[in-house]
């Protein structure tokens, strides 16, 4: 192999240093600025790669994944998603930065303020994970490729932020290493770097598109540590103030859609569809944030915005899931459709998921649709027959359809993979490959026979396929996982896929010779969006041939993207008939439960119909799992920060701010909102709440559902303490002045209030309609608008005010942590205890409340410093750890303070 490197080029420090990393037999040619580059594409200054073979390397990155492949290193996904973020957000950053040093001359800090966010997400994940590198314990391609794009801008001490503590030591840490530091002392060599500064000056400045506002990152940057009380503008404070002034003249009108819900002309017409759950199960809590609950409240953020709206689900009930099922339960196909569509339906009403229709896909309109995208398909010559070698039990005298088949997975050695996919590695088999196959009917072994089927063909789709995705990456957001998983089926090269199976429950393929077989359920299962809709309005190609007028958003779990983003837009771009694609791919990572995974058989985990009987609200159910969304990487349900969030978050922080708000307008000022003049600490405050109002709508148009909750979570955090800083209680029994000074905190208070009502309902709809109730909100202020304006203005009479949340016990959940561990798959669950009484909204300051606290941080923080003594493991001291800081959280709630906790100085902020 013959590398091609030029001096002082920041591209080949990591390329070199992977070579050493990974001792790549490599012949190393060092080139000028000038010279004609190995590859006629690669502009100057990029290392090439000549294989043995006389193919060319001549992206840096690829170069680095081969050193290491070569050496039998496989990337991890993790791996892989820190080279798609190093690519995609880190590389143009740290361009603009390097370009800030070269020709601008700065120095430190101020060249690599473009990198602020992204050195931010590296010490997040390192600190977080508690490992040495960036992909684990050990160093990874990932750690030089990262690392080789750092260095040239870092090398300089001053430049990398004291108290980005965990970065620093991992920084250090690969440049002493000795293939970096070869690197780094051939590369960036005095004279080279000057002729890299003389091209670099020829060229315009790098453009760094992630300077918008917000982007679907792999993993949100710690919005609460950095910038949220940046200094205002007078001109943001004075235009706060002419806002507010305005009232609810200032709001836009609520639009109520017509029924059904058709496009309109000239309005954002919106189309969602969450990924259809099979019938065959039961939800879990991760399926249920997964799809439904994170498109619900996107839909409803939709309507609050007036954006014509259509969110559509239902259950996918055709295919091999269905019939195992039947032969589960001794009943009929239809039979378990009918019995499992209604339980679906039953959980999603539970948690008040908002459909505008929840249908199914065993329909005539189903069999019709997918039928005549097959017929027009076949007709432009994009599908293929093929003889299958297909795995048969003899004993069963069928053909076994990929999950009537399991055995262990031929690349991961996973004993209980599929017929279709592993669940341990994510990969995508076929049935004849799977090592000592069993039929799950029978348990006997099945052998393998030759059968005819249908296949799409994608290779030759390819070439319409790609044009689509480069717009629509372009034109939408798609999040980084789904963008990843896109380009690896891309990379891998497309294969032929096969449409049928020989099953008899699913949609008939109309061809002669195979009038016997049925429609595959990855091509059949997407029409269902199609064919729900036509259930809906007999004018469902209004919505779905209108990509001129539509913009469609599908949600799903990770695991389903690639279904959704190639081999389902391939059947509607080879069908030829206008067909409305995919502007937005919303994929969540995986929720676990607790320290391990949701299992029904098992009884591990909460599952849809289980969670109604815990004696916990469903928008309880819906705020935690929103605040744990796996946005960017896998997150876990916990029952004790279940109770805490529950108690701090809502019951101290949230609830505790409404309710005194109310309660002030009732006790102090007979029920009706008094008047308000406003202070330039109140107008600050406005200011404030605007800005914070802003970041929710930035957010949540980026679809950054967990982080925008944090935006509503900070608002009330400001209502606290604007009101534990004026005590109105005290000041109304004071002068005219302080009386008038009362009257304008409550004023403002409840007006907070009143928009934290309409900002909390895609979230909390429950909550919000309380909150409206108690308020008396008119139904024209529960509209979203980029302004804070008082809405409820002088005069406004509110109505009964109570508590909105309930304390979480620790002896209760516990009780819950018990049965839903292992316990309810062998008994009977217990019948659901009536909710705890509400407890006591205690007000900042509650001497009750902040010697209850101060007692539990004392206690939690001696038994920190004992597990620290006996050296405990770190897992354990890193849990115990958290718990104290939470319960410091609270009482600095209780105390009126901030919630963020004070550190040394020194160390990093957690």
């Amino acid at each position: 192999m013959r590398l091609r490197v030029a001096a002082g080029a920041p591209a080949a420090l990591k390329v070199l240093a992977a070579a050493g990393a990974a001792a790549a037999p490599v012949r190393l040619v060092w080139s000028g600025p000038v010279e004609r580059p190995l590859a006629p594409l690669s502009p100057p200054w990029v290392p090439s790669l000549e294989l043995d073979s006389g193919t060319i390397l001549f992206s840096p990155n690829a170069i680095c994944q081969f050193f290491f492949l070569a050496r039998g290193e496989e990337p991890t996904d993790l791996t892989n998603q820190w080279l798609e973020w190093e690519a995609t957000e880190l590389q143009p950053a740290a361009s603009a930065a390097l370009y800030t040093q070269l020709v601008h001359g700065k120095k430190g800090l101020e060249a690599v303020e473009a990198l602020g966010k992204l050195l931010a997400h590296i010490e997040q994940n390192l600190s977080r994970r508690g490992t040495a590198y960036l992909a684990g314990d050990t160093k990874s391609v990932a750690d030089v490729v990262v690392w080789g794009t750092l260095f040239p801008v870092l090398q300089d001490e001053t430049s990398l932020p004291t108290e980005l503590q965990a970065l620093r030591t991992w920084f250090q840490s690969m440049t002493l290493s000795e293939a970096c530091r070869k690197a780094a002392d051939s590369v960036l060599m005095p004279r080279a770097l000057l002729e890299f500064k003389s091209y670099l000056q020829k060229q315009p400045p790098p453009s760094l598109a992630m300077q918008r506002a917000t982007s679907n990152e792999p993993e949100p940057s710690l919005q609460e540590e950095e910038g949220s009380e940046r200094a205002l503008t007078e001109e943001e404070i004075t235009a706060a103030a002419d806002a507010w002034a305005c009232g609810a003249a200032g709001l836009p009108k609520p639009w109520q859609p017509q029924k059904p819900v058709l496009p309109v002309e000239g309005m954002r017409n919106v189309l969602i569809t969450s990924a259809l759950p099979y019938v065959n199960n039961v939800p879990h809590l991760g399926n249920i944030i997964g799809c439904v609950l994170s498109a619900d409240t996107f839909a409803r953020y939709c309507r609050l915005r007036n954006w014509n709206t259509l969110y559509v689900c239902g259950t996918d009930e055709y295919g091999t899931a269905t019939e195992t099922k039947a032969v589960e339960e001794g009943l009929t196909p239809q039979e378990i459709c009918n019995k499992y569509n209604a339980i679906h339906a039953d959980i999603y009403h539970w948690f008040d998921i908002s459909f505008d229709y929840f249908g199914r896909t065993t329909t005539p309109y189903q069999t019709t649709i997918a039928q005549d995208i097959f017929q027009r398909l076949l007709a432009r010559g994009f599908l293929l027959q093929d003889t299958v070698e297909q795995l048969r039990c003899e004993d069963c005298q069928r053909f076994l359809a990929d999950r009537f088949v399991e055995g262990t997975c031929p690349f991961c050695s996973y004993e209980e993979a599929r017929g279709d996919q592993c669940d341990k590695c994510g990969k995508l088999i076929n049935a004849v490959e799977l090592k000592n196959p069993q039929c799950k009917l029978c348990k006997g072994v099945p052998v393998v026979k030759p059968t005819q089927h249908l296949f799409l063909d994608l290779p030759k789709l390819e070439e319409r396929l790609e044009p689509w995705l480069e717009q629509s990456w372009a034109s939408g957001d798609w999040t980084a996982n789904a963008r990843y998983i896109t380009r690896s089926w891309i990379r891998d090269g497309l294969k032929p896929r096969c449409i049928t199976r020989d099953l008899k429950w699913g949609t008939p393929v109309p061809l002669d010779g195979f009038r016997d077989k049925v429609f595959y359920v990855w091509f059949d299962a997407p029409i269902g969006y199609l064919s729900i809709t036509a259930n809906y309005t007999d004018q469902w190609e209004r919505w779905w041939k209108n990509p001129q007028q539509v913009e469609l958003y599908n949600f799903m779990a990770k695991d389903n993207v690639p279904f959704h983003s190639v081999i389902f837009p391939c059947s509607l771009l080879g069908a030829e008939d206008n067909y409305t694609l995919v502007n937005h791919l919303i994929a969540t990572e995986y929720l676990n439960y607790e320290d391990g995974k949701f299992s029904k058989s098992r009884g591990v985990g909460v599952f849809g119909d289980m969670a109604k009987d815990t004696g916990i609200p469903a928008d309880i159910w819906r705020f935690y799992l929103l605040y744990v969304r796996p946005e960017g990487q896998d997150s876990a349900f916990s029952w004790s920060d279940l109770m805490l969030k529950n108690n701090s978050e809502l019951l101290n922080n949230l609830g505790n701010f409404i309710n005194r708000a109310g309660m002030f307008v009732c006790k102090f000022f007979g029920g009706a909102v008094p008047n308000m003049v406003l202070t330039l600490d109140d107008k600050r405050l406005l200011a404030r709440v605007t800005l914070e109002l802003r970041q929710y709508h930035q957010l949540l148009e980026k679809v950054r559902i967990r982080d925008a909750l944090r935006c509503i979570l900070s608002i009330s955090r400001h209502g606290n303490q604007y009101i534990q800083v004026n005590e109105p209680w005290k000041r109304i029994k004071g002068d005219e002045k302080d009386r008038q000074r009362a009257s304008t905190v409550t004023g403002v208070a409840v007006n907070m209030a009143s928009m934290l009502a309409v900002l909390l309902q895609p979230y909390m709809p429950g909550v919000s309609l309380a909150i409206q109730e108690q308020l008396c909100i008119p139904p024209d202020c529960f509209v979203l608008s980029h302004n804070f304006t008082c809405t409820l203005p002088p005069g406004h009479r509110v109505g009964t005010v109570s508590p909105l949340f309930q304390k979480l016990e620790n002896d209760q959940v516990e009780a819950l942590r018990k049965r839903f561990g292992g316990g309810q798959a062998k008994q009977t669950p217990p019948a659901s205890e009536p909710p705890p009484a509400p407890a006591t909204v205690m007000a900042p300051g509650d001497p009750q409340l902040i010697q209850e606290l101060t007692e539990e941080v004392a206690k939690q923080g001696n038994h920190v410093r004992q597990l620290k003594a006996n050296k405990a493991e770190k897992a354990q001291v890193d849990m115990e750890v958290a718990k104290l800081l939470e319960l410091k959280k609270q009482l600095a709630l209780a105390e009126g303070k901030s919630p963020e906790v004070p550190v040394p100085k020194g160390k990093r902020k957690k």
